[in-house]
């Protein structure tokens, strides 16, 4: 059983711990009743860096109201997906979000839609953030027609296209090289004089020491692309420690001669300034960064995995009591005299039954015809819906091919 002092040295490097601790805090200076500036001291950490983020950031009422109603949006969505796998209308692999939703709402706060996205397995939230709705989030899950990736994804791969989100990688580290693929085009598509279009592949600390990144890091650098290597350290990859699993843990450094930045995961504030910096320097053709978040998921590394076999209930319990990246918001709105603590309960309460409301709509989706299954799996011509179909396809019963 780990005693209080170890949970707490496990949260922070040991020269953040103070900041960390302080529980929530975020001074702020009100500079009209509809905008602030709030502190950001001892939120980022560096590495080969000559600048650094602004420490501190100025904030409008409603987009702090707005990064708190999607953050909130996306913690009752991966509940009711916990609640709806345990009811057995979720099948398959199922990777929550919930405690890491100031990493993705930050990010999507600082890019514009036409930066790419490229994600891991844990992509409910990042899909949320990027041009989806919880209805055809969960119609997906449920293996329904009106899911984003029209039933056939499941929980691993969302994708849009149109809003620049490429997945929802079934494969631990796998998005990383496509996400270097997405900053080579985009540097290709740049118009001279112009900033160019950023990349991010976002993966866990569990991949960090693949060669596949090291691969993709280096053609990165030699080639100077917009791309950024975000590494969302909830300290336990699949299971096991980081201290267990890497022998170099300060994955923002990992880079070597390339650039990094430590950031607050759990400040959305903090996040958003950082990716702010992060995104400027890689799309003014200074090539690639190195991102490490530092957050915490609640839920274990999948709905198979408890999560309390190599940390203890009093850890996870003492993260949401000082750490929570909700509860940090509620209380940065309160103090900054936005809102009132009714107000919020009554948005909290407002976003529960929308989701409600959205889950029904998932369920009314039909299931996915067994003739759509193999569409757009073979494409006749590059351009269109044109498709084609092999002379045969082998189904799992013989005796229901298709020739």
């Amino acid at each position: 059983m780990l005693s209080i002092a170890r949970i707490k040295a496990q949260s922070f490097p040991s020269n953040r711990l103070a900041t960390a601790l302080s529980k929530f805090a975020c001074g702020s200076r009100a500079l009209s009743s509809d905008s602030a500036t709030f502190d950001l001291t001892g939120s980022f950490e560096t590495h080969n860096l000559d600048t650094a983020p602004n420490n501190e950031i100025t904030m409008t009422k409603d987009e702090l109201l707005s990064h708190f109603r999607l953050m909130y949006t996306m913690r009752r969505m991966e509940i009711t997906c916990d609640n709806e796998y345990k009811a057995r209308n979720i099948r398959g692999f199922c990777h929550l979000y919930d405690g890491q939703e100031a990493v993705a709402t930050g990010i999507n706060a600082a890019f514009s839609p036409e930066d790419s996205w490229i994600t891991s397995y844990r992509c409910h939230c990042i899909a949320l953030a990027r041009g989806g709705n919880v209805a055809a989030i969960l119609a997906e899950l449920f293996g329904n027609a009106g899911g984003m990736t029209k039933g056939k994804g499941g929980s691993m791969h969302f994708y849009s296209k149109e809003n620049n989100f490429f997945g929802g990688q079934g494969i631990v580290g796998a998005q990383v090289p496509v996400g270097t693929g997405l900053a080579f085009a985009n540097k290709y598509n740049a118009k001279p004089g112009e900033k160019m279009n950023v990349a991010i592949a976002c993966y866990g600390d569990g991949a960090a020491n693949q060669g596949q990144i090291w691969e993709s890091a280096n053609m990165a650098s030699l080639w100077k692309l917009p791309m950024i290597f975000c590494i969302e350290n909830n300290r336990y990859g699949m299971g096991t420690s980081i201290d267990r699993h890497s022998s170099h843990s300060d994955y923002y450094k990992m880079g070597n001669h390339i650039p990094g930045l430590r950031i607050d995961g759990m400040n959305v504030l903090a996040v958003k300034e950082g990716m702010r910096f992060v995104k400027d320097y890689c799309g003014s053709g200074n090539g690639p960064m190195y991102v490490e978040m530092m957050t915490y998921r609640y839920h274990g590394h999948s709905m198979s995995d408890p999560g309390t076999t190599y940390r203890n209930r009093e850890e996870i319990a003492f993260t949401r009591s000082t750490r929570d990246p909700l509860e940090f918001v509620k209380k940065t709105l309160i103090d900054a005299g936005f809102v009132e603590a009714e107000d919020i309960k009554a948005m909290e309460k407002e976003i529960r039954k929308e989701v409600q409301n959205e889950v029904q709509k998932a369920k009314e989706f039909p299931p996915v015809e067994l003739n759509q299954l193999f569409d757009n799996v073979y494409a006749a011509e590059i351009n269109g819906y044109k498709q084609e179909y092999p002379e045969h396809i082998r189904m799992p019963d013989f005796a229901k091919s298709f020739w």
